[in-house]
């Protein structure tokens, strides 16, 4: 698969923000995501790939949790590429 570097636009509150993503920062935001620690990964990849310009505006729409992670959803949402996948059913045999 290609490395592939995005600028995606979120309108937030009637003001649109424009996220740059590379693989590494999503890969980066899954790396660092554990049971116990979900929002702050997020919020980090919010405020690390929003345009450097908008960062002030997006902090203080980023205090509710929820707001934080409906945003990340949203954004990884758009990131990820369109592929078809197909889960076969298994033949419930084991081969020796």
């Amino acid at each position: 698969m290609s490395e592939v570097n995005r600028d995606i636009t979120l309108e937030i509150g009637g003001a649109e923000f424009v996220f740059s993503l590379t693989p590494q920062d999503v890969t980066k935001y899954f790396n660092s995501t554990t049971n116990n620690n979900k929002v702050a990964p997020a919020n980090n990849l919010l405020v690390n790939t929003v345009h450097q310009e908008q960062r002030a505006s997006l902090k203080p729409l980023l205090a509710n949790p929820v707001t934080v992670m409906e945003l990340v959803g949203a954004l990884l949402e758009e990131y990820s590429p369109d592929v078809e996948i197909i889960v076969k059913k298994s033949s419930g045999t084991l081969k020796a």
